[in-house]
């Protein structure tokens, strides 16, 4: 089968396309013909080996397990005899975690891992990529903000993957939603429904006069300390993307004031909690007028020419990878 390797840190040159051999189904897995592949911002700081302390989990001179790819849509095709969950033929949905692997024409995954069964109103190329930006961006504002009506949202870095689900949801949650985004995507950002929206390029959100409820950083630009003037008396402010500054501000978060910061690696959760989320996700965004913004599909071959996109810092909403019968 064909499938996208990462032998060495890089750009995205360093991704390759070659032959292997199709993964062979253990008693407790399932066999994916995949559909479609998120291609994500995590990918690629995976790729990069970025920040440079997650080579002690990825591998420190190059990635461990060269696979690439972590977000799938599929159609299960064997099964191990230990599994009941699933039968051939269902259409699944799911992630690798830091198995990868998923930018392959197949995969293999127990059944108990994070796979679940795609419904019919919702495409592969949609499903492929829940488990990227939606998924973070429910986990943020549910169970880390533990976001209520009303409450002022700032959305940093509001046109990406994370950006554009977090408005979505906050929206759905009845929140007031201000996004901060690039001048070219205001519209899509508003569109999205945010209530305000703020061109970083012409104006400082950390100058604003307005107070925040809600904080949520998607791509780490920002930091506690020139957030905390904007945030509300019990504030919070929070980011997928760790560094020290954030660290370090989390550990303090008992000792000082009522303002807290918080990261999380929603992907590194127990598979029984993020299934359950997902379950939760699913209805949200199938029983309302939820816009997934799909880029074009790119192929396998293209994988570079994507991952180019990303390093750009333009990519706007989400990537995904089609793999063709």
């Amino acid at each position: 089968m064909k499938a996208i390797i990462c032998s060495a840190y890089g750009n995205a040159n360093v991704l390759n396309l070659i032959e292997i051999e199709k993964p062979i189904c253990k008693e407790n897995e399932i066999l994916i013909k995949v559909k479609n592949a998120a291609i994500t911002t995590a990918d690629a700081m995976m790729r990069k080996g970025e920040p440079k302390y997650s080579r002690m989990f990825l591998g420190c001179e190059k990635p461990k397990n060269p696979m690439v790819g972590t977000g799938f849509s599929g159609v299960v095709v064997e099964k191990g005899n230990a599994v009941n969950n699933f039968k051939i033929g269902d259409e699944v949905f799911g992630e690798t975690g830091l198995k990868f692997g998923a930018n392959a024409e197949y995969i293999s995954i127990s059944s108990e891992d994070v796979v679940l069964k795609k419904t019919k109103n919702i495409s592969f190329e949609a499903a492929a990529i829940l488990c990227d930006g939606v998924l973070t961006s429910y986990n943020f504002l549910k169970n880390i903000s533990k976001i209520k009506p009303k409450d002022k949202v700032l959305i940093i870095g509001a046109s990406g993957s994370l950006g554009v689900a977090a408005i979505q949801l906050s929206k759905i949650m009845k929140a007031e939603v201000t996004g901060v985004c690039s001048g070219k995507n205001l519209s899509l950002v508003q569109s999205l429904g945010a209530d305000y929206v703020i061109d970083y390029q012409t104006e400082s959100f950390i100058n604003a006069s307005k107070k925040y409820d809600i904080i949520y950083d998607t791509i780490g630009v920002s930091s506690f300390g020139n957030c905390k003037n904007i945030l509300s008396a019990k504030g919070l402010y929070m980011s997928p993307v760790l560094n020290f500054s954030l660290l370090f501000r989390m550990l303090l978060n008992p000792l000082l004031g009522k303002k807290k910061a918080y990261f999380q690696a929603t992907g590194l959760q127990k598979a029984e909690s993020l299934k359950k989320m997902l379950n939760e996700i699913i209805p949200l965004v199938t029983n309302t007028n939820y816009n997934f913004v799909l880029n074009k599909p790119y192929k396998l071959g293209e994988i570079n020419e994507a991952h180019k996109l990303i390093d750009s810092k333009r990519k706007i909403g989400n990537l995904v990878l089609e793999l063709k019968d």
